[in-house]
């Protein structure tokens, strides 16, 4: 890769994903490493950047999807950090990301349930709304964190306080999820017990923010994060949702979160060909969605 490159970051709350596409080649590259956190990444990045020996004059526009940011203020303040990495550099919401490679442009929602947990909706007016997305602390019911915590609370006291005074606290909670769906499937009544309420929780956001849209049924429900990419749990998630009174299709995500930012920063860098005076590039997407307690 060498000049004009395109950069597309999808910074989660476990792990960091990067692509990046060179438009004289059209080779994409990518590169997966556990997260380094908001505040890790401008250092995490520039290490990837000597590694694929590229400079700031090499890459024309990064756009990265992290998670927490939401504002306008918020959006530029980190803009600011990563301006020495590329020539343009726009931050949006991960979720927003996950959004857009998984429904595009179109009305519907998009429940993300990974480390943390959200429900996104959007109406065929362009209204958003974002229904839960409040971290571990308020929120995230029926995320990976969540199945975890409900776990090691119901089985493991003593070693629950020991990883809540870990550094990596939220990880680690969110890492024995896998464990928890796998005692479900074997049979385990506590592990169904938990499953079943976090895969309740999730169709509760869900159903509130499409009534809060008024969004027509069948509703088109896509997902991400690594919680709903097991197909079991997603099947329960479906139950769920009927349960709820709200018909649904389930669309399988398009692209990753990753390759959406990477799409943006492809159509930043475009635009910038004709418009090279301009330096904030971010398309509106997401005005300021409304937030729904869970």
């Amino acid at each position: 890769m060498k000049k004009s490159v395109a950069v597309g970051v999808d910074l989660g709350g476990t792990w960091v994903r990067v692509t990046a596409r060179s438009p004289e080649s059209k080779r994409l590259r990518s590169f997966k490493a556990r997260t380094p956190g908001l505040n890790g990444l401008p250092a995490f990045l520039l290490k990837l950047w000597r590694r694929w020996r590229l400079s700031r004059r090499d890459v024309g526009a990064l756009v990265v999807a992290a998670r927490g940011i939401w504002t306008v203020a918020e959006r530029r303040s980190y803009q600011q950090r990563l301006n020495r990495l590329a020539a343009r550099v726009t931050v949006i919401s991960d979720v927003e990301a996950a959004f857009l490679g998984a429904l595009g442009e179109g009305p519907g929602l998009l429940a993300l349930a990974g480390t943390g947990s959200i429900v996104l909706g959007r109406n065929n007016r362009g209204r958003w709304e974002r229904a839960g997305g409040l971290g571990p602390l308020l929120g995230d019911e029926g995320s990976a964190f969540w199945v975890g915590r409900e776990w090691l609370r119901a089985t493991d006291p003593t070693r629950a306080r020991k990883i809540a005074r870990a550094p990596d606290a939220v990880a680690r909670i969110a890492a024995l999820a896998p464990g928890v769906l796998r005692e479900a499937t074997g049979g385990s009544p506590l592990a169904r017990s938990i499953v079943r309420e976090a895969q309740r929780h999730l169709a509760t956001l869900a159903a509130r923010t499409a009534k809060s849209l008024k969004l027509e049924e069948p509703v088109a429900v896509s997902w991400g994060g690594s919680l709903l990419g097991d197909r079991t749990f997603r099947r329960g998630f479906a139950r769920a949702l009927k349960q709820s009174g709200l018909r649904v299709r389930l669309i399988k995500p398009r692209e990753s979160p990753a390759l959406a930012a990477l799409r943006l920063a492809s159509a930043i860098l475009r635009k910038s060909k004709s418009n090279s005076s301009r330096t904030d590039h971010r398309p509106d997407v997401l005005n300021h969605p409304r937030q729904r307690s869970p």
